[in-house]
């Protein structure tokens, strides 16, 4: 563990990182060492180390992912997102220094990135205070410390403004994929289902999309046509 006076004071970052299996979208959260808190992944920034290298430096450690693509969507600087007795746990567990480490129980602005990114790619690995980290649906969350349970809302929120502005389902599938998997990751995202004929109109008129080979997997007459963006 690093010092206080490796970091910037009372600035850490959240991220939500989501992943979708193939029907649904989940998020990765963590389980601190023996204290049955779950939270986001996040961490400190450096004074030598610019935030976004920090973010993108702490989902590689956690995913194993190297292209990251990343949306700063919220700054949390309520007086009321303090838990000491929270951080207190989490050191007392993990046999680390209480008076050393107390800079990391004093109140903290934390600023929130969400990351959307391949599931299938994804090799997850706890942080050395953590017990494990794993994949939940975003409807089955365990409950979160502090406000990472309003983060997490207010990540989905902004994911879904930001659906076709910013074509972030293109991180949340494999290069190729069918309108079907498309359709799949916007239904998984906005919490509903769409019309095919409507939704696969509305894709084509666009122009986002490159049409591919076909994908052949049973009767060749019924086989997808594979897309990519553009």
């Amino acid at each position: 563990m690093e010092k206080k006076q490796d970091f910037i004071q009372n600035l850490s970052y959240d991220s939500v990182i989501f992943g979708f299996n193939g029907t649904q979208l989940k998020i990765l959260i963590l389980e601190y060492h023996n204290t049955g808190l779950f939270a986001l992944p996040g961490g400190f920034v450096r004074m030598d180390e610019d935030l976004e290298d920090a973010v993108k430096n702490g989902i590689r450690q956690r995913t194993g992912i190297q292209d990251i693509y990343l949306e700063q969507f919220y700054t949390f600087g309520s007086l009321e997102r303090s838990d000491p007795a929270a951080m207190d746990k989490i050191l007392t567990q993990n046999d680390l220094d209480r008076e050393k480490y107390s800079w990391m129980m004093g109140r903290f602005v934390s600023i929130g990135y969400y990351a959307p990114i391949n599931y299938e790619e994804v090799e997850p690995k706890p942080d050395e205070l953590s017990d494990s980290i794993n994949w939940y649906p975003i409807d089955e969350l365990p409950s979160l410390m502090m406000d990472h349970g309003e983060m997490v809302k207010k990540a989905l929120e902004v994911l879904r403004q930001n659906l076709e502005r910013k074509l972030v389902g293109m991180n949340l599938l494999p290069v190729k994929f069918t309108m079907k998997q498309l359709q799949q990751v916007y239904e998984a995202v906005l919490g509903e289902k769409l019309r095919r004929t409507t939704f696969q109109r509305k894709m084509l008129s666009q122009d986002i999309l490159v049409r591919h080979e076909k994908l052949f997997q049973g009767k060749a007459h019924k086989a997808p046509y594979l897309y990519s963006f553009k």
